[in-house]
């Protein structure tokens, strides 16, 4: 996933757009063109610390139904709590990306637990947070990267890296909305 991510974060932001109001990646909702990336400075490519950018739009969404804001997470998730991640990346590794919205409830990891899993990796950083199942099967995949993982109506984590796609004993990791609330607040103007 680090080459996808390192790719992604790298466009300008004149060849990217969001949609918002549709369950389908290539129809539906409306699309807003994006005019700023705004990149965390302290970005780190080789441990993938503070993966997390802004990306500000040229108009303004139009809130609905099917398009509402998000709360941030100001405190730590417990481990074991239920948590949702959506997205329309691949299904398996080196699976075809979906083109409908696809989610999966997952639990959060312990930080120990994680650090241990991904220590030959150098382990996890206070800015990040894992989310799996003990037996693998569940997991964001190829394509989710900055993708959104909810516990309570709050955004807790957004997709960063793993090892594989749903592998047992490999959770995913998440950067961890907390950690950065202070930095997201005050670079987006809320």
């Amino acid at each position: 996933m680090k080459q996808v991510i390192t790719a992604l974060s790298k466009k300008a932001a004149s060849r990217l757009s969001l949609r918002a109001g549709s369950t389908y990646s290539n129809s539906g909702g409306t699309v807003h063109q994006v005019s700023q990336v705004i990149r965390h400075a302290s970005y780190n490519e080789d441990t993938i610390d503070y993966d997390i950018a802004l990306l500000k739009v040229s108009s303004a969404f139009s809130l609905g139904t099917n398009v509402q804001p998000i709360g941030l997470q100001s405190s730590s998730v417990s481990a074991g709590t239920n948590v949702v991640v959506s997205g329309w990346g691949t299904t398996s590794e080196g699976g075809s990306a979906s083109t409908t919205l696809r989610q999966v409830t997952v639990q959060i990891v312990s930080d120990s637990s994680c650090n241990s899993a991904y220590s030959s990796y150098g382990g996890i950083t206070a800015r990040m947070i894992c989310a799996g199942t003990s037996n693998g099967g569940k997991d964001a995949c190829q394509g989710d990267s900055g993708g959104p993982l909810i516990a309570n109506g709050n955004l807790v984590g957004i997709v960063s890296w793993g090892v594989g796609c749903a592998r047992a004993n490999y959770p995913g990791v998440y950067t961890k909305v907390s950690s950065l609330r202070s930095w997201i607040q005050t670079n987006a103007g809320v």
